[in-house]
């Protein structure tokens, strides 16, 4: 076991190498970057976007600004709008987001900080990546854990129990709740929600903005959990909704397929009671597949799942800062969120393949291949 979860971790380091080699190429080739991102700014064109400039970060990261094809020529017609500037002021902004080295360096570096978890500064924000992290990761853990938390343990009794009940009243009626609310989008629920119960039209109970409110830190400590999760309900709510679907079938066909196999007939045959055969021999294995949709559905619920989510309750996580990132140019922390999700989904993909055994002690890693 000691020899395959090292070998794995061994193996996330080339994986990290490759997604963030790719990542780097294709933003190479992307339109527009942070020098013409400024440009734009100055001269009144930019239309798009939400940060401001707040000065320069000397970061090495990033795309190859358009058209910056060679050392010759005019500098100020590499770039889109830059016209009627000075060459000099253009060149100092090459230097200042490290568009100055060539792009197999800026990589080299990019790689180098990486591995010692320095991730730069914003381009656009006056504070570090990691810093930025460390203040949005509060808000996406939260959703994140939470929403997987509340989806297994309502889907997996759930879908055993639809599984037991098949072809009953109980199952058919629950499926059709489960396909009505699979078939909703997350973001136009949570837009109901908010109009039934957060002031919208008729009730006025959930708050709409933070995890937390004004003074918390005042509050007694029930009151902390208490206030937390009446800030959390309405989002949770809202993202929970589609994977509690597919999780629930999930679990449920998972169950059926092993209720009809021989080895349920034949301890059965041999005595044991229903809970006995369903719990101690069905429960292990048809947990496996329920299992391996877990780091899934967590990395959804952490990350891209998130974004809308975080823009309709007013919740800075990660994913709003993730896309804000992406709209502003601002590659440091582009960059250092695709590194910790990265390495974030791949830590739990090993805690997956380990819960496997804890399941099903059959299951030998140490014969696996990797």
């Amino acid at each position: 076991m000691a020899a395959y979860i090292v070998r794995r971790m061994f193996l996330m380091l080339p994986t990290l190498l490759g997604i963030l080699f790719i990542s780097f190429v294709v933003v190479q080739f992307a339109p527009g970057g942070p020098v013409e991102r400024v440009i734009a700014q100055l001269t009144g064109a930019d239309t798009g976007g939400t940060s401001r400039i707040s000065g320069g970060s000397g970061s090495d990261f990033g795309a190859r600004p358009p058209g910056q094809v060679g050392s010759g020529g005019d500098t100020n017609s590499k770039y889109r709008g830059a016209q009627g500037l000075d060459p000099a002021f253009i060149k100092q902004l090459e230097k200042q987001f490290g568009f100055d080295k060539p792009a197999p360096e800026r990589f080299a570096l990019m790689v180098w900080n990486f591995a010692r978890f320095d991730f730069g500064k914003s381009y656009f924000r006056d504070t570090s990546v990691l810093q930025l992290i460390k203040e949005k990761l509060p808000v996406s853990m939260s959703l994140g854990v939470w929403m997987t938390l509340l989806t297994y343990l309502i889907s997996i009794p759930l879908g055993i129990r639809k599984a037991v009940a098949d072809g009953s009243r109980f199952d058919v009626w629950t499926s059709a709740v489960i396909i009505v609310g699979y078939a909703i989008p997350g973001f136009l629920f949570a837009i109901l929600l908010i109009i039934l119960f957060a002031g919208g039209s008729f009730l006025n109970i959930f708050p709409l903005r933070g995890l937390t409110s004004d003074g918390w830190s005042d509050f007694p400590w029930y009151w902390k959990i208490i206030d937390y999760f009446w800030h959390l309900t309405l989002p949770l709510v809202s993202m929970a909704l589609g994977a509690f679907a597919t999780m629930t079938l999930l679990t449920k066909n998972s169950f059926l397929d092993e209720i009809r196999k021989q080895y349920v007939m034949t301890a059965r045959a041999k005595g044991c009671s229903e809970n006995q055969v369903l719990y101690g021999h069905i429960f292990r294995n048809a947990m496996l597949i329920v299992i391996a949709g877990f780091p899934g559905t967590f990395i959804h619920a952490f990350f891209s799942g998130s974004l809308l989510i975080e823009t309709i309750f007013s919740l800075d996580g990660l994913g709003l800062l993730s896309f804000e990132s992406i709209l502003n140019r601002d590659y440091p922390v582009v960059f250092g969120n695709l590194f910790i999700f990265s390495l974030l989904g791949l830590a739990i993909n090993l805690v997956s393949d380990l819960t496997y055994m804890w399941i099903d002690p059959r299951i030998d890693f140490e014969a696996r291949e990797v």
